[in-house]
């Protein structure tokens, strides 16, 4: 039986701006006594944590990072102490966060654990794009997943574009070249696609393409990590909107110089 009353919360922070936090997320790090910081998490979020010791432990693709299990080790050591730990992970603290591996490491040491879930940027991708990730005009699901295997292989792109759902992509940026020629081997290369970077942020930025122009449009425009790769016929919907868009400017703009 576990008499330590120290715990851990695994925490998602969101893509970007605080405002999509939980009120829930909110509640957890004003109590927290210790703060494990994600380095795609918005830095500002400590800010909501004004009593707790802040220790950077930043992951990111492609640069030098904290590594996992020195990660795991703070927050048993910590927790064991009596301490609530707040462990913040951007996005969705479930979804390509290792959040299974600190699960297993926490429930060993016989710790509490507490998730709170939030926003993945592949839901913020869409928001920004104005579209259903599972528009069932065009789509029967969604498909999430990341360039990298764990062995630093990539995914069965052929057998992904069979599932006909769309595709939302995590840590394939620098990758992007090669999926992209994975998937036309599959599917037309008439198909859209998107790349959202920093979605959910004040930052983000949008790239609709097709995907026989995906790696190109993005090289061209300057595109990087972080950032979701959409590839799908929804993705179609956001090119109509903007068109709808553009139509109803100019609509207003002749009715004003009529006027």
């Amino acid at each position: 039986m576990n008499t330590n009353s120290g715990k851990v919360t695994l925490l998602s922070a969101g893509p970007g701006e605080l405002d999509l936090l939980t009120l829930r997320a909110a509640k957890a790090l004003a109590v927290a006594d210790v703060v494990l910081l994600d380095d795609l998490a918005n830095p500002e979020i400590v800010s909501l944590a004004p009593q707790a010791r802040v220790i950077r432990v930043g992951k990111r693709g492609g640069c030098r990072s904290t590594p996992q299990a020195f990660i795991e080790r703070l927050m048993r050591r910590y927790a064991q102490k009596g301490l609530h730990v707040v462990r913040v992970k951007g996005g969705e603290a479930l979804l390509f966060g290792r959040a299974g591996e600190e699960l297993a490491s926490l429930r060993e040491a016989g710790i509490a654990v507490e998730i709170v879930n939030g926003i993945s940027s592949g839901f913020a991708a869409a928001a920004g794009l104005g579209i259903s990730l599972t528009h069932r005009r065009h789509c029967h699901g969604v498909t999430f997943v990341t360039a990298h295997t764990e062995d630093h292989g990539e995914p069965d792109w052929a057998a992904l574009a069979a599932t006909r759902t769309t595709l939302a992509i995590y840590m394939g940026m620098r990758r992007i070249g090669s999926l992209a020629a994975a998937l036309l081997e599959s599917l037309p290369g008439h198909t859209p696609a998107a790349v959202v970077q920093w979605a959910g942020s004040i930052h983000e930025r949008r790239l609709l393409t097709r995907l026989e122009r995906l790696a190109a449009d993005a090289d061209d425009a300057g595109f990087g990590s972080p950032a979701v790769i959409l590839v799908g016929d929804a993705i179609g919907e956001s090119v109509q909107a903007l068109w709808s868009q553009d139509a109803a400017s100019c609509d207003d703009a002749a009715s004003a110089r009529a006027a």
